[in-house]
């Protein structure tokens, strides 16, 4: 791999290569394995965490927690260059390789149309898509209240994501294609992992993993 951005500069010029491999398929017809990935900080420390889930019962298979410091400084548009060394660790840490990364964040829907999911699946060569809590970029239409609904998330005219009702009369989450999967692939893997709440299991799993090993830090 290349030496890690250390400047704004060196990041846009390396999301401007890596935007060029981004495929966007249907993805993988029945995945067995999936997993969640979630990034928690305290202060100058983070914990990065990739949980491996069963995507027939949603049982933990595989769980892979690595602790240091940011990679890269704030800046808006350029986060994912923060995680993505902690999460690549955690990820070769696993014994079970996942065969979908659900990413706590955004592919297609972000600024430069290189979000997380995108980075990550481009680096890793498996099929990603993003899950977010909160609206990055672009605008929709009202989504209908009951479970399954959806409304395009349009960005300068273009269709980057979607905002899926994972449960009835609950907020609605917006999903993204990352690479080697498209955006209806990425909305049915995301109602299949969100059985009972709002946000997929694959991100439940992950933020309890990363939270745990943060609160392990402070000790």
């Amino acid at each position: 791999m290349q030496p890690w951005p250390r400047t704004e500069e060196e990041a846009l010029a390396v999301q401007d290569t890596l935007r060029s491999r981004v495929v966007l398929t249907s993805g993988p017809d029945a995945p067995a394995t999936v997993a969640g990935l979630d990034v928690a900080y305290d202060g100058d420390r983070l914990a990065a965490a990739v949980v491996v889930l069963d995507l027939a019962d949603l049982s933990v298979r595989d769980t892979a927690v690595v602790s240091g410091r940011p990679a890269f400084p704030y800046i808006p548009g350029l986060f994912a260059f923060r995680e993505i060394p902690a999460l690549l660790a955690a990820l070769e840490k696993l014994t079970v390789r996942p065969e979908v990364l659900v990413c706590d964040g955004q592919g297609l829907a972000h600024p430069r149309r290189f979000g997380l999911a995108s980075h990550l699946g481009v680096l890793t060569g498996l099929p990603a898509f993003g899950v977010g809590k909160t609206l990055l970029v672009g605008e929709y239409e009202p989504v209908g209240d009951e479970r399954g609904a959806r409304s395009p998330l349009i960005d300068a005219g273009e269709t980057v994501g979607a905002v899926l009702r994972t449960q009835t009369g609950v907020k609605p989450v917006f999903v993204s294609a990352g690479h080697r999967i498209d955006l209806d692939a990425s909305c049915q893997l995301t109602l299949r992992l969100a059985t009972r709440y709002r946000l997929p299991e694959t991100t439940r799993a992950a933020d309890r993993a990363c939270r745990l090993a943060v609160a392990t830090i402070r000790m």
